[in-house]
């Protein structure tokens, strides 16, 4: 072998190992299937906390991590250690700290906290008796921001990386029946490698911003499953059912189906997995006017979990996008998770409900869900409202695109988020990114997530938020030129003419020739606006300027040939440091049709009746 061979052989050698342990280090235990509907016990509510900016809880004054000891100093915070006599020297105490709101951002419950990013600390203690002996219990969180060391009792159970997507630790074996402590270190520092990255638009909040819960199961446990109709064929029902646990006492499964009158026994192979297909000419399909869900049941040895799946197609056609082999023109709004009735981060399901309720009277049939996963809420209710969805993984403007550790971060939250929601009828389009720049790193980055995707998800479409450019150098007219629109199943982008992009008069200059045959949706277009400031229609930030900007904007989208939907930037103000405008904008992005307080801006009415007449 030449030394140059040697060379390319050993490099190829410590690239496999870097992505080997990259993807180690981002292998985190997939969360519960339908963890909502599986009975649990709620660990919500009063947190005691210790605000950690140097995390001296994590390391020694040398800054060597307290867990990597072998007998962790009673100075880590996640020993909960308490003075044993007068003498003895503890510098923390859980139990005589401040208390925070679980689920919830310690942003907006603390205002010595609103701009904070850094470690804070999390301990709850509890009883818990297992109604089994021979049952497991896992520790089950819908999400925390962004980073999370968990341990329980004082061990080590786990790390989890991404401030949306959930996960669960098994502490079976650690547990007692009195005296339980769960302490989670919660890391909120924006990284450049991270996923996102640096530089977004919208506010970090920090904190368990989901709710936390105890999982007990038998011994033996179905942990996943994938039910939906064949893409191929609507007739058909496909999926498979995986178990965790004992695979040699449960030979067979059962699938039921009550309405369709379906009940099948289903073998399971040596990896716990039963594969099915079942022909029915009697399925209700899901659909926006009747968004018909079937209650579905698995029964495996002692383990039985209910769901509530609708079956629907959703597929393109050219430049058709057909829902059930029917054209369909999705009416939208683009939505953040915030609440509209607290502040801070949304998470309750009454955040949820009024959300979507707002976007059904603005007359969505369709919400885009941006610019991360959203809680569990926002798609269980869409699913029974006949709304749908597109989902964003946090892949936002400019990430570390040739850092494997990022890509295998981007791969893992997007894992996570197909995994919780792939059940719901609602959802049909996951986004892989927002508004990215191109480059042949960032090209390959994102056809192999949507690789990925398609893997796992063969019955949904990919899209991603786009950018438009000139077309041939004419500034007059757009088009997409972008090697990842020839990936997509759906052609979106957002533009901002009028607003980012010149005056709104630009408006009745531009065209636009859109190569591609597929269908198009604009992702995002809008303008600030700040309620209850009137003026002439050509002064920023005046309700009549959104509003103008709206009307002349649709008249504009209304020439492209291929425009299938349309999901406007955005449904309510939300908080943002980027947009420090006194007055105006004071820490609020302004772009939303309804205030932060829920009162509606002029142009809301103006994309109703717009909607209205499609």
């Amino acid at each position: 072998m030449t030394a140059r061979n040697q060379t390319t052989s050993h490099l190829l050698i410590i690239l496999l190992l870097l992505v080997h342990f990259t993807q180690v280090a981002f292998s985190q235990t997939t969360a519960i299937q339908n963890s909502y509907n599986r009975p649990s016990t709620s660990l919500n509510g009063k947190w005691q906390t210790i605000v950690d900016p140097y995390e001296n809880g994590f390391y020694n004054y040398r800054y060597e991590p307290f867990e990597n000891q072998t007998n962790p100093s009673r100075s880590a915070f996640f020993m909960n250690a308490k003075a044993k006599d007068e003498a003895d020297l503890i510098e923390y105490n859980f139990d005589e700290s401040q208390t925070l709101d679980v689920p919830g951002d310690w942003n907006t419950q603390d205002d010595k906290l609103y701009y904070y990013e850094g470690t804070v600390w999390y301990k709850r203690s509890f009883d818990y008796s297992k109604q089994e002996e021979n049952n497991r219990v896992f520790v089950h969180f819908e999400a925390v921001n962004y980073d999370a060391d968990v341990y329980f009792n004082g061990t080590k159970i786990g790390k989890h990386i991404g401030g949306f997507t959930p996960f669960h630790f098994e502490i079976t074996d650690l547990l007692r029946e009195t005296d339980n402590f769960l302490v989670v270190k919660v890391d909120n520092k924006r990284k450049k490698e991270a996923i996102p990255t640096l530089n977004t638009d919208w506010w970090n909040y920090g904190g368990i911003t989901r709710s936390v819960k105890l999982i007990e199961t038998p011994a033996t446990y179905i942990s996943d499953y994938f039910i939906q109709l064949d893409p191929s064929d609507d007739k058909s029902i496909k999926g498979s059912i995986v178990l965790n646990g004992n695979l040699r006492a449960t030979q067979t499964m059962r699938l039921i189906i009550p309405e369709l009158k379906i009940e099948e026994t289903l073998k399971v192979n040596e990896n716990g997995v039963a594969s099915f297909e079942i022909k029915s000419d009697k399925i209700q399909y899901w659909s926006l006017e009747h968004p018909k869900l079937y209650t579905v049941s698995i029964l495996a040895g002692d383990d039985q979990i209910t769901d509530q799946i609708g079956f629907r197609t959703i597929k393109t056609d050219g430049a058709d996008l057909l829902l059930n082999g029917k054209s369909i023109f999705l009416k939208g709004i683009s939505i953040h998770e915030e609440s509209p009735i607290n502040d801070g981060r949304g998470h309750s399901v009454e955040d949820a409900r009024q959300l979507l309720t707002w976007a059904q009277d603005l007359g969505c049939n369709y919400v885009r869900l941006a610019h991360y996963p959203h809680n569990a809420h926002m798609v269980r209710l869409a699913d029974q409202m006949g709304i749908l969805v597109w989902e964003e993984n946090p892949v936002y403007w400019t990430i570390d695109w040739k850092n494997p550790a990022t890509y295998a971060n981007a791969k893992n939250q997007l894992t996570e988020l197909i995994h919780r929601d792939k059940n719901r009828a609602s959802v049909i389009i996951w986004s892989m990114a927002n508004e990215t720049p191109q480059s042949d790193a960032r090209n390959t980055f994102l056809s192999n997530l949507a690789t990925h995707t398609r893997n796992l998800d063969p019955t949904r479409l990919i899209s991603a938020a786009l950018e438009q450019k000139d077309y041939q150098g004419n500034p007059n007219v757009r088009t997409i030129d972008d090697a990842f629109a020839e990936i997509v199943d759906i052609l979106s982008f957002n533009q901002y003419i009028g607003w980012y992009d010149g005056g709104i008069e630009k408006c009745n200059r531009i065209t636009w020739n859109i190569t591609h045959d597929k269908p198009v949706i604009i992702s995002e277009f809008g303008a600030g606006a700040k309620y209850g400031l009137r003026g002439s229609k050509t002064a920023r930030w005046t309700e009549e300027y959104q509003d103008h900007l709206y009307q002349e904007t649709l008249k504009m989208i209304d020439k492209i040939d291929q425009l299938r939907g349309v999901s406007p930037w955005i449904l309510v103000d939300f908080r943002s440091p980027r947009r420090v405008l006194p007055q105006i904008q004071d820490d609020w992005n302004r772009k939303g049709l309804i205030s932060e307080k829920g009162e509606r801006k002029l142009a809301f009415e103006t994309l109703r009746k717009y909607y209205e007449g499609k």
